[in-house]
């Protein structure tokens, strides 16, 4: 079977993500800037060459899926991409080609440049690695770096590739990794994840990284659990439109499975990858069966909302009024420079 131009296409061309272009702009058109409202966070994501970096920045940011991931090159040097996220925060991502000539570069012509005024920084390592003393060597030089000149930047280091390892053997070799890093690390706190391409860890770490990034996020996370106790849900979440990680979320019960977050994020960008390939728009869905209901559909211009039921009283027609009236509100939480409301009980 022949390649189709779209997949040839992206077989030449390592193509980041990028900022979405305003409305009334053509989609790919380049001619536009940031708009002076954007707040604008630097993250770095950096480590060895071939430990997975621009593979996991493509499934996140650039709608790729897995296998797809394999014709991606190497990264030359530091690709660029500005990914806007939530409206007005636009996250300025450098991915920084990790051979060795590169890596020295970053600490020493380049060093200024790379390191400063980064809000995160994300430090790629593949678990199967033969020089984990080299890796350990250059995480240690990025640290001191960002000390000199980020000291308040925020550190995430993914233990990637985690599905070439046993998997009785993962749990271990995760934690001994982790308990070297974060002791490598001081004084500085780094927060540790284990992540594949292959699963939902992916969607956990990068959730749990953009999390950090949002200014408003505890002004969300109330006026959340304000919307779940008023319509008498069990659990509300909300996801990022384009790249559906989860930024917040309120439950009212507890529940067993303590990885759907990023299970339902894996699944859902699957599926509307499925639509988009069949020329079809993904903008809701309900899932019912005699224990509860879930409905996923679009929130805001920025985000998705999935609301979960278990009252068999509730009609489905009141739960998506709810949400409809909910959107108007949320909207304007989502302005960085917005009002500040709260979504109050009645």
């Amino acid at each position: 079977m022949e390649e189709s131009d779209s997949e040839k296409k992206m077989e030449k061309e390592n193509l980041g993500p990028r900022m979405d272009p305003p409305l009334g702009e053509p989609e790919g058109s380049l001619g536009w800037v940031l708009p002076n409202t954007a707040m604008k966070k630097k993250v770095l994501l950096m480590g060895k060459s071939g430990s997975g970096k621009t593979s996991m920045r493509s499934i996140i940011f650039a709608n790729y899926i897995a296998r797809d991931t394999r014709r991606l090159g190497a990264t030359i040097d530091v690709e660029h991409s500005h990914v806007r996220f939530l409206g007005n925060l636009v996250l300025n991502l450098w991915d920084c080609g990790g051979q060795d000539t590169f890596m020295e570069n970053y600490f020493t012509s380049q060093r200024d440049n790379i390191f400063r005024n980064v809000e995160v920084l994300i430090y790629v390592f593949d678990v199967e690695s033969r020089e984990l003393e080299k890796d350990m060597h250059y995480y240690q030089s990025c640290l001191e770096a960002i000390l000199q000149n980020s000291p308040d930047a925020k550190i995430f280091c993914l233990v990637h590739k985690m599905d070439l390892v046993q998997e009785d053997q993962r749990d271990l070799i995760f934690k001994e990794r982790e308990e070297d890093l974060r002791r490598l690390s001081r004084p500085l706190e780094c927060s540790c994840f284990r992540t594949s391409i292959w699963d939902e860890t992916l969607y956990k770490a990068w959730s749990s990284i953009v999390y950090q990034l949002i200014p408003n996020v505890q002004q969300l996370e109330m006026n959340l659990r304000n919307f779940a106790e008023i319509i008498e849900a069990d659990e509300v979440l909300l996801f990022e439109r384009a790249t559906f990680l989860v930024i917040s979320h309120y439950q009212c019960k507890e529940q067993r499975d303590a990885h759907r977050f990023e299970k339902i994020s894996n699944i859902i960008k699957q599926f509307k990858l499925s639509c988009s390939k069949l020329a079809a728009s993904f903008q809701s869905m309900e899932v019912r069966n005699s224990n509860f209901a879930a409905f996923i559909d679009i929130f805001t211009s920025n985000t998705y909302v999935m609301v979960v039921m278990s009252d068999p009283s509730i009609p489905s027609a009141a739960t998506l009024i709810n949400i409809r009236n909910a959107r108007k509100h949320f909207e304007k939480l989502e302005r960085v420079d917005g009002p500040k409301q709260c979504l109050l009980m009645r």
